[in-house]
């Protein structure tokens, strides 16, 4: 038996190749796919905006699929695990590996070592290319695939508190006391919520103190009555750093962009435990990946002839896709604070690590 984790070099290579042409296969077929889905739900709204068309529709398909590829990558890497294992059982190459002394790790490290390769670029694609397409879509939403504002920091759907009262904006650009808000709505509250009266605006600028609406519409909620008035200035207590804190999109920010809105939020005495969550799972995120190969092993052991050879790969189908469950909803309970967010992003990971790991060790080693 060798000793080495990987088999020789060719095996490596050849096991290597294979397994990264099923990921791109399955990954263009799921994002094709999806793409085309999201269109035909989106084009209608894309067109809507007097003068957009076919560029606005390819633009659109520009920042979907950035986005698309981050979330399917490690569903492609799963669905290539089985194809590429259930393929080599079937043709007999899983069992010569065996006979020639490699064990079940060995099988399958070339198999790991591309999955943390792809977990790398994944890591670096999510923070190159992602958080920009996920900022540029968001603001571009707001603005209901109209032009976007073109000054500088442009963030979409701002929700600030001033007391019982809100203030909502579809886009913030700007910094400082330069920051614009568009499409803003003040709701005016009783004591326990009620709503009193909601004033629209076009925009709103900063007053120091107070934002100043432009164009404002108060519609009285009591009375029913719709008023237009010349000027008004509301929220005298939000200053432009809160706003700068309130208006923060982690989704939209880098590792390390993330890592300093943190630090600021901390200082300023704000809960971070969403934004914590969401950092530590830019790590466990893409290392998921790493995980598929595990999960999926049991397909590549027993004999293909038993017959069992579907069953195995349902099973590590639904181990792959039980991980993406638990993952996802370990997340949603760090983001409201009922997980600590290391436990949040870093627990579904080590659990199926551990599963994987029994289950190869228990059935094949």
């Amino acid at each position: 038996m060798q000793l080495d984790f990987f088999p020789s070099r060719t095996l490596t290579l050849y096991l290597a190749k294979m397994f990264v042409v099923r990921i791109l296969a399955v990954l263009v077929m799921l994002v094709l796919v999806l793409m085309a889905l999201d269109l035909l739900s989106a084009t209608g709204e894309i067109l809507t905006p007097e003068g957009n068309g076919q560029a606005e529709i390819i633009q659109y398909a520009g920042l979907r699929i950035p986005q698309l590829i981050s979330r399917f990558l490690p569903y492609s890497v799963l669905l290539a695990t089985l194809i590429t294992l259930v393929t080599l059982n079937q043709n007999s190459e899983v069992v010569a590996m065996k006979a020639a002394g490699l064990s079940a790790h060995q099988v399958l490290a070339p198999l790991l070592l591309t999955s943390a390769l792809v977990a790398v670029i994944s890591f670096a694609f999510n923070e190159r290319v992602v958080t920009r397409a996920n900022a540029t879509l968001k603001a571009w939403e707001a603005a209901d695939y109209g032009p976007i504002p073109k000054a500088s920091g442009t963030r979409s759907n701002v929700y600030l508190t001033d007391g019982e009262n809100i203030l909502t904006a579809a886009t913030l650009s700007g910094d400082g006391e330069a920051i614009t808000l568009s499409d803003v709505t003040w709701y005016s509250r009783a004591p326990g919520g009620i709503i009193r009266e909601q004033i629209n605006a076009q925009g709103a600028i900063y007053a120091a103190p107070g934002w100043k609406l432009t164009d404002p519409v108060r519609f009285d909620v009591g009375s029913a009555e719709t008023q237009e008035l010349p000027e008004l200035v509301v929220g005298e207590t939000l200053t432009p750093e809160q706003i700068d804190l309130q208006s923060v999109d982690p989704d939209a920010q880098s590792f390390w962009e993330l890592s300093e809105t943190i630090d600021a939020f901390e200082a300023a005495g704000r809960r971070t435990t969403e934004m914590r969550a969401k950092w530590w799972h830019r790590i466990s995120g893409p290392l998921s990946a790493l995980l598929m190969p595990l999960l999926g092993s049991v397909a590549a052991f027993g004999l293909a002839r038993s017959g069992q050879l579907f069953v195995r790969a349902v099973i590590g189908m639904a181990l792959g896709f039980a991980y993406f469950v638990v993952d996802n909803a370990a997340l949603a309970m760090g983001s409201f604070g009922g997980y600590p967010p290391f436990l949040a992003a870093w627990a579904p990971f080590f659990l199926f690590l551990l599963l994987g790991e029994t289950v190869l060790v228990r059935t094949e080693e």
